[in-house]
């Protein structure tokens, strides 16, 4: 059973109780998603799966064989920033940076949800297929990713600068 991270195939855990984000950090020594509240209600721990964004401590490994992860770690793999990662630091979109690779996954997955015309519990018109991301819709989106410094105008800048 294999799944593929950033780009690379890894055989999975021969222990299926292994969560995704254990799986990471532990077996292949990816560091950038961290182990937040480990109950899925603070977001440091989200990744892309498939270019969903997911809660990797309440995941399951073994649910992502044959599917790929995109970690922090594998959007500059190059070692070149992301947009979003500069936008990050152009508008000062974190302090201590525990939360930043989750709000980063999390805001690339939130993108992507816009693009496809999924509607947010503050989208005005769910007949239109296309979502004008203000700061309100922007910001309940992505209100299940929490950053304990209040970085949020920050974060609200950087994201709303690239998905413009």
């Amino acid at each position: 059973m294999t799944i593929t991270i950033n780009g690379t195939p890894a055989k999975l855990p021969g222990d299926p109780r292994v969560s995704l984000l254990d799986f990471l950090r532990e077996d292949l020594h990816l560091f950038g998603a961290k182990k937040g509240c480990n109950q899925g209600a603070c977001g440091a721990c989200t990744v892309l799966v498939d270019g969903e964004r997911v809660l990797s401590c309440l995941s399951l490994a073994v649910q992502c064989e044959g599917r790929s992860v995109t970690t922090i770690e594998g959007l500059a793999p190059e070692g070149e920033l992301h947009p979003l990662q500069k936008a990050f630091v152009a508008h000062d979109g974190f302090q201590c940076g525990y939360c930043t690779p989750g709000q980063i996954c999390s805001a690339l997955g939130m993108a992507e949800e816009v693009r496809r015309g999924v509607p947010s519990h503050v989208s005005g018109d769910l007949s239109v297929d296309t979502f004008v991301l203000s700061n309100d819709e922007l910001r309940e989106r992505m209100s299940g990713n929490l950053c304990r410094c209040g970085a949020y105008n920050g974060i609200v800048a950087a994201i709303a600068e690239t998905s413009a």
